[in-house]
């Protein structure tokens, strides 16, 4: 009997290690390493890279605005979507411009008046950013700071100052970005310093309407007429004695002329946020210097309707 429960007890004991599998003591055995298909990582990692740049390239891409040249539209800080299909996609429309710059275009429109756009000029292939004011076809001049556009002064209306804040530490190559604004710096009640900039709201013959400063006068503000012409525009910066665009030759590092529509990259659509150059490259001084009330702020122009239009409608 006692033979029977030994017999008994190793059988238990022999099942027991049989359900324990690979274990030694009762501890599971530790599996060997597996090796890392670095192949494989590589690979995903190129197709997520190419998938990033594809969406950049025919989609959408974000863009900084590092210069004072769109104020007050547009200022140093803002970070903005450009959309890259309104007007098709060419060379210009690439995230990275590698390849030979060409004048082809796929699927190609003309921008509206008033848009505002990405352009890579001629003699360089940095992005810039300015407003559509002529387009293939048009004549324009500019006569004291005035767009003339076939033959007709575009409107410009006298609007409130308008109010930027101080913003210190908001640097343009090395010196303050407002500095040529420094006769316009003032101190509210409330102890905010501020910059008030004169301000005309400008409407084009779409009716497309956005504020224009124009402070100076200057070489910019006298501008022989030219013919747009066709597959070209015209581009003007919002801030029109700080802007070197359509009205500047290259040598002034301008855009020396009306634009190719194969150098226009897209349409800037709106802003996500911006900062005051308060910030870091430590990430918790940027909420400190996010600035309040531009975050998804639309980059379109409004339109103004006559008081015909408006009539017709009712």
């Amino acid at each position: 009997m006692i033979s029977d429960m030994t017999d008994e007890m190793t059988d238990e004991v022999s099942n027991a290690d049989a359900g324990q599998g690979d274990t030694e003591y009762g501890v599971p055995a530790t599996a060997p390493d597996k090796k890392v298909d670095w192949v494989a990582e590589i690979r995903g990692l190129a197709l997520m890279l190419l998938a990033v740049l594809a969406f950049h390239s025919f989609v959408a891409k974000p863009f900084y605005i590092p210069s004072i040249s769109m104020m007050p539209n547009l200022l140093v800080g803002d970070r903005l979507v450009v959309s890259k299909y309104p007007f098709g996609w060419n060379w210009a429309s690439a995230s990275f411009h590698l390849a030979p710059r060409g004048t082809w275009r796929a699927l190609g429109k003309t921008p509206e008046y008033g848009d505002i756009v990405i352009v890579v000029p001629r003699n360089r292939k940095e992005d810039l950013i300015k407003r559509v004011v002529a387009l293939p076809g048009d004549r324009i001049a500019v006569v004291n700071g005035q767009i003339v556009l076939n033959g007709k002064p575009v409107p410009q209306a006298v609007e409130p100052p308008v109010q930027l804040d101080a913003d210190d530490h908001l640097m343009c190559e090395g010196v303050h970005c407002y500095a040529s604004f420094s006769a316009y710096r003032t101190r509210l009640p409330s102890g905010r310093d501020v910059y008030e900039l004169p301000a005309l709201r400008e409407t084009l013959p779409n009716g497309a309407s956005y504020l224009v400063i124009d402070h100076l006068d200057q070489m910019l503000d006298h501008f022989a007429e030219v013919r747009v012409p066709q597959g070209h525009v015209f581009l003007m910066g919002d801030n029109r004695d700080h802007s070197a665009d359509s009205r500047a030759t290259f040598e002034e590092n301008g855009l020396g002329g009306p634009v190719p529509l194969s150098d226009i990259g897209g349409r800037a659509e709106f802003i996500t946020f911006s900062f005051d150059g308060d910030e870091s490259w430590n990430p918790l001084s940027w909420w400190g210097a996010l600035r309040s009330g531009r975050a998804w702020d639309s980059l379109r122009p409004r339109i103004e309707t006559s008081a015909g239009e408006q009539a017709g409608k009712r």
